[in-house]
């Protein structure tokens, strides 16, 4: 485990001190399961991107305008 000094407002520090206390573990501890999570977020948030622009599209307009939203999903509400 690698060591770090961290900054912080004084109103953040309060909030990490009672979190922490509430969840009982040290500030140390949560800051690093917080980022964690974040890091696991990104992470995941970015495979999910890069396989959705991986894939191959099924429409393609020719150069055509697509249809209105409402042309297409008329449920005759009107």
């Amino acid at each position: 485990m690698k060591n770090v000094t961290i900054s912080m407002d004084e109103a953040v520090a309060e909030w990490a001190r009672l979190e922490a206390a509430r969840r009982n573990t040290s500030v140390s501890r949560l800051v690093g399961e917080l980022l964690a999570e974040k890091m696991r977020h990104d992470d995941e948030y970015e495979r999910a991107m890069n396989d959705w622009l991986s894939r191959r599209r099924k429409y393609k307009s020719n150069g055509a305008a697509y249809p209105k939203r409402d042309d297409t999903h008329d449920r005759g509400l009107r």
